[in-house]
């Protein structure tokens, strides 16, 4: 039975790592919130991140940033990281969305050791996290990809191999400044034809098998009323935050600065989700929310 740790177990990991434990896999869990591990039932809980890491056939990581990834793995201010304990036999699956020069420096540092790493963030939301759907972006060798490929297909449904190290955050960054273009651009189409009046749910229906279709239209309009199920129809509670909306969108314009790219799409997209933070107190609620720019009387 392949033993798994797990560091992380917020509102992603902790259904992930429920996931691993329903499909018969082994899993030693820790987080700096002891409650969140007691939530993982099942999981065997250890006393540090290092522990975490000895003793496991895989160790996968959630984390919120790229500073944690390193200093998880790295260490920091004369602690060392986890690979100092682990055994060059440990295969690595970071699942956070961080900066792909972060990710690559840990690579490195694995390598050094002769541990293989994977980066593998995700697509798919609590949702798919809870339900064992999400996409897994991964980069990294294709030789370690199928070794892990047992304990992803556990938490999802979709695999992709997008490159070298690195790689996996790039493609996720790409595919997250694009998804706030898409929710921002159909908010202001909803808008436009609400204040003609149009009713934003025949608006939507015509639109999604018109051009003008997309995900964020067909799957998670952010109109309130039109679709159920939903942030938008629960006054935009749960789902994907704006804040981390906005981490991504950093990241992109970091990667883009990093290698010249022009993104002038992605660099207004992160205004936006600024604005929206400062001027509605948006930042704990779903990026869909971004429709209160257009219509703040839906407040």
């Amino acid at each position: 039975m392949t033993t798994v740790g797990f560091v992380g177990l917020g509102n992603m990991g902790g259904p992930m790592a429920a996931n691993l434990l329903g499909k018969g896999f082994t899993v030693k869990a820790f987080d700096l919130v002891s409650d969140l591990v007691a939530a993982v039932e099942g999981a065997e809980a250890a006393d540090s991140a290092a522990s975490a890491a000895t003793e496991v056939d895989v160790f996968i990581s959630m984390l919120p940033a790229g500073q944690h990834v390193r200093s998880l793995y790295i260490g920091s201010n004369d602690q060392p990281g986890v690979l100092d304990a682990m055994s060059p036999d440990t295969l690595i699956i970071d699942c956070s969305t961080i900066d792909p020069a972060s990710s690559r420096a840990v690579a490195a540092a694995a390598a050094e050791r002769g541990i293989q790493m994977l980066d593998a963030p995700v697509s798919g939301g609590t949702a798919g996290a809870q339900n064992g759907t999400l996409t897994f972006i991964v980069g990294g060798a294709a030789e370690a990809l199928e070794t892990a490929r047992p304990v992803l297909e556990a938490m999802g449904a979709n695999i992709f191999h997008a490159g070298d190290a690195g790689a996996g955050q790039i493609a996720k960054i790409c595919n997250n400044m694009l998804l706030s273009v898409l929710m921002a651009g159909t908010a202001e189409a909803l808008a436009l034809g609400v204040d003609n009046g149009l009713d934003p749910a025949v608006l939507s229906d015509i639109m999604k098998v018109s051009s003008g279709g997309n995900w964020a239209l067909n799957v998670y309009n952010p109109y309130p009323g039109v679709m159920d199920g939903v942030p938008a129809s629960r006054g935009y509670e749960g789902g994907f935050l704006v804040d981390l909306m906005r981490k991504d969108l950093g990241l992109a314009l970091q990667t883009a600065q990093a290698t010249d790219s022009s993104v002038p799409m992605g660099a207004l997209a992160h205004n936006l989700y600024q604005v929206l933070r400062q001027n509605h107190n948006a930042g704990r609620l779903d990026f869909s929310s971004i429709q209160w720019l257009y219509k703040p009387d839906l407040k």
